[in-house]
């Protein structure tokens, strides 16, 4: 089964194609350019280079926020785009479980952290566990949501686990962190940091099994919040 994962949602533009559990090619990048200059010329490439027509594809896994506004737009609009073109199902995957899942299979609390402005980040606290049957399964310890970031220290320090981060939150509240945590912590490397394409194909194809994909016209992104417009406005 061949899922394309796409995410949008934050500082890069990501897009990968998996077969089941078996990455086939992941295309990210970093830059100043928007993702809507940056996705689709992306996905075009992807599918070039790996031999794979877009109709091959069973299903389009999307990262489905919370996250960047314009970014989580774009990548529904793509996503519902070429899912209603080829007739096949979205799967959301919810953003920050997505991004934690880059470290699939860490020790201790994963805690992602996305800026989202004004002190405050895009979170949530997930752990890896092992299975019965030895099979490694993400567990959300707190469902994702927009918190200040102190908030965010207390409720880790109650927890009393360690705790690695990982997000484009590092750099802006690095020394909060740093000052306020008292229980052990670290950062994720930098080339697991950001999100991955693949991580969302990958946790997609679980979702999938599990019945969760959906149909083209049951597909949105999910905001947690007002835009900024949304929010001056009054609305």
């Amino acid at each position: 089964m061949k899922i394309l994962g796409i995410d949008s949602s934050g500082i890069v533009a990501s897009a990968a194609l998996i077969d089941e559990e078996r990455l086939i090619a992941e295309y990210t990048v970093n830059n100043k350019k928007t993702h809507s200059e940056t996705l689709l010329p992306m996905i075009a490439s992807l599918l070039e280079a790996s031999g794979t027509d877009i109709n091959d594809v069973d299903a389009i896994a999307i990262a489905a926020g919370p996250g960047s506004f314009t970014g989580l737009r774009i990548g529904a609009a793509t996503a519902k785009g070429l899912a209603m073109a080829i007739d096949k199902p979205v799967i959301p995957v919810p953003t920050c479980e997505g991004l934690a899942y880059n470290l699939y299979g860490n020790s201790g609390l994963v805690c992602p952290v996305m800026d989202a402005r004004r002190n405050q980040v895009y979170t949530g606290i997930y752990s890896f566990i092992k299975t019965d049957s030895e099979k490694v399964v993400s567990e959300t310890i707190m469902e994702e949501v927009p918190m200040d970031i102190n908030e965010l220290i207390n409720i880790l320090n109650e927890k009393g686990e360690s705790v690695t981060f990982l997000g484009d939150g590092i750099p802006v509240y690095k020394d909060v962190i740093r000052e306020g945590l008292k229980v052990p912590f670290c950062f994720a490397p930098i080339s697991f940091c950001l999100q991955k394409a693949s991580s969302v194909a990958l946790l997609g194809y679980e979702y999938y099994l599990q019945g969760k994909a959906v149909h083209v016209d049951e597909f949105a992104p999910i905001y947690l919040r007002k835009s900024q417009a949304e929010r001056e406005s009054g609305r």
